[in-house]
């Protein structure tokens, strides 16, 4: 038995596939089913049963699940109070981040970090703000890159990093594109595409309507920020999206409502902490992260 096929068993568990599993984690999907078979061959009970052309997780599967994940994050604590023996930074680092952090604001620093402590491995998962914030809580991530929510769980630290101007935009050919003095009354005669109302960004957005009183006429949602901005591309219909993200493809709705999103690292203080992840907020605390930008 080895760490590879639990970490295989969560993953699947967490997609609902093979496939999907074997994805995420760069592996064949017969790497994955022979994983999934040493554990149900070692504990002699079935996992996973076929479910039309997927697979349904069984009772069994449902209750190692949590077993197995304390599990391992024991064994990850006991990784971390055994590394604070050693004085070099050094080890597996796992780390999450939003897509849009990791597309737009991290390859620089983190290539940075990683050639000043070229011992640590970065393990780093791509997933939502809001399902980051909910892993490192839960000890499945050291820390993550994330949206910062409006508002933050005490039971967590965080670190602003970057501020990120939010702005409204539609396509150049779109009805609002050229109109002067465009109020939030105004969008609501026209279709939205904001991000899943759990998102963070489109709280924040809401808001905004809220203390005016407003509700936008939302007709897609869709997480992906990129993903947006191709819809809005297209006239689809008006958003919300980070100023990084303008190009030639939007027109900036020229609106007096100022929305920014702050953007920074989450950890959970009561955890023992890896000096990999240490010296990472440390580094991202002086002016070298910031800087690099």
């Amino acid at each position: 038995m080895n760490l590879a096929a639990f970490e295989a068993f969560i993953k699947v568990m967490e997609t609902g596939s093979i496939s999907l599993a074997a994805d995420q984690l760069f592996i064949t999907q017969p790497a994955v089913t022979k994983r999934i078979h040493s554990l149900e061959d070692y504990f002699g009970v079935k996992l996973f049963e076929s479910a039309g052309r997927g697979i349904q997780a069984t009772h069994a599967a449902h209750s190692l699940l949590p077993k197995v994940k304390n599990w391992l994050n024991e064994l990850g604590e006991i990784h971390h109070t055994l590394s604070h023996e050693h004085d070099q930074v050094q080890g597996r680092l796992k780390i999450g981040t939003s897509h849009h952090i990791g597309l737009h604001h991290l390859p620089k620093p983190l290539r940075n970090y990683v050639q000043q402590f070229p011992d640590v491995t970065l393990d780093v998962h791509f997933v939502d703000s809001e399902q980051a914030h909910e892993q490192v809580f839960a000890g499945d991530l050291e820390l993550a890159f994330l949206t910062l929510p409006p508002q933050g769980d005490e039971r967590l630290k965080y670190l602003t990093i970057w501020n990120d101007p939010l702005v409204f935009v539609v396509a150049p050919f779109h009805p609002l594109a050229h109109k002067q003095n465009i109020e939030l009354q105004d969008l609501l005669e026209y279709p939205s595409l904001l991000p899943s109302s759990q998102t963070y960004t489109s709280q924040i957005t809401l808001q905004a309507f809220e203390k005016h009183g407003l509700k936008p006429k939302i007709t897609m949602s869709n997480n992906p920020l990129e993903s947006i901005r191709m819809l809005v591309s297209i006239g689809l219909g008006w958003s919300v999206l980070p100023k990084t993200l303008l190009n030639q493809d939007l027109t900036q709705l020229q609106l007096e409502v100022d929305l920014n999103r702050q953007l920074g690292i989450v950890w959970h203080p009561a955890r023992i902490q890896s000096k990999a992840a240490k010296a990472l907020i440390a580094y991202a605390q002086d002016s070298t992260l910031t800087e690099s930008l």
